[in-house]
């Protein structure tokens, strides 16, 4: 394999940050040891999975010779290791290289999800209220935090727009693919001749931005507030809790009223104001950069239909990568890893095929 000199160095890596991990110097500085334990977190993946591959392929080149042996007993059982191994071989060497691949600086971090409805009246809105609650699921499932910042209801109980935070573990490499068009195909409830009405919503995933990604002028920010409406009691209705943030030379306006106080409002909105502004600053860059993909970056093209939800057939549709699932009713449970995992093989593979990978095409 031509990474071995590269994996070898990435192992004694790993090797010397183990031993500063036991180093008392170095276990009594708490900043230290967080930033040691971070490195070693982020290369151990690759590192388990080359020594996967040696001791795989020490097992394969220990049964090789083995298929000349004089006794038949012995052959036979070389010819079913060496069967098993060099399969497993590959796929394992195909596992380092993605590995290898560059990493999206964005994939550790959490996450704004705007749901707005789209074409469709109150069914669309409806729809954009049980694709809220399906990644709600969906980030219960990977423990995630959940936290609504700003929501607007329909009269018919649905939703209007929702925006909310997702914290955890890698949020954005898991949901960085899901923004979009997502298309609805059902008889409504209103319906009285049982016809299938088509719908739409639209899904955009931010990276949250922190004060080191995006640095916001406070001369540049105009702050209203408000008396917040909606459920939560008397207290929302009589104060002014909730927060209007204007970002002046953008023009981009964020509200939050989800929370009793004014300041927690507020922190919420600065959070999503940087990370549409961060948005912004990496369409910019991905403007810029004419051989990357824009799909390989993670933003989607919001003006596609990437998904339909068909539900009279109880199916879902990626339309990026050809995936068809008949197990809708499960999807919209927040089951979605299936789709994740596929969207996320075919996105590496294409970047695999970009960097001319062996094998790539195969794969």
């Amino acid at each position: 394999m031509e990474y071995r000199k590269k994996l070898d160095d990435i192992e004694a890596r790993f090797e010397d940050l183990e031993r500063q991990m036991a180093d008392p110097a170095v276990i009594g500085d708490a900043d230290a040891y967080r930033k040691v334990a971070k490195m070693r977190s982020e290369i151990e993946p690759l590192v388990s999975k080359y020594r996967e591959y040696k001791q795989t392929l020490h097992d394969l080149e220990d049964a090789r010779p083995m298929l000349n042996e004089a006794d038949a007993d012995l052959r036979e059982m070389a010819r079913d290791e060496v069967t098993r191994l060099e399969p497993a071989l590959a796929r394992i060497e195909r596992e380092l290289k993605i590995l290898l691949l560059p990493k999206d600086p964005n994939d550790e971090k959490n996450v704004v999800l705007e749901i707005r409805a789209g074409t469709g009246g109150d069914e669309a809105t409806l729809f954009a209220a049980e694709m809220f609650r399906l990644y709600t699921r969906y980030a219960e499932s990977q423990r995630w935090r959940v936290e609504v910042t700003s929501a607007s209801e329909s009269s018919v109980g649905g939703l209007k727009e929702v925006i909310a935070l997702i914290s955890g573990d890698k949020v954005y490499s898991r949901l960085k693919y899901e923004s979009g068009v997502h298309r609805v195909q059902r008889v409504p409830e209103t319906e009285q001749q049982g016809r299938v009405h088509t719908s739409a919503i639209t899904v955009a995933v931010l990276p949250e931005a922190d004060e080191i990604d995006i640095k916001i002028d406070p001369k540049d920010i105009r702050i209203d507030t408000f008396c917040s409406s909606g459920p939560g009691g008397q207290s929302v209705n009589t104060t002014y809790s909730a927060v209007r943030m204007t970002h002046l030379p953008t023009g981009l306006v964020v509200s939050c009223q989800d929370e009793k106080s004014q300041i927690k409002n507020r922190a919420k909105a600065e959070r999503v104001l940087r990370s549409r502004l961060y948005e912004m600053e990496l369409e910019k860059q991905q403007q810029a950069i004419g051989a990357e993909r824009r799909s390989m970056v993670g933003s989607g093209d919001r003006s596609e239909k990437i998904r339909t939800y068909n539900f009279p057939q109880n199916r879902v549709t990626d339309h990026r990568i050809g995936l068809t699932i008949h197990q809708l009713d499960q999807v919209m449970e927040g089951r979605l890893q299936p789709i994740v995992d596929g969207l996320t093989e075919y996105y590496q593979t294409e970047k695999m095929k970009e960097q001319g990978e062996p094998g790539a095409e195969a794969a």
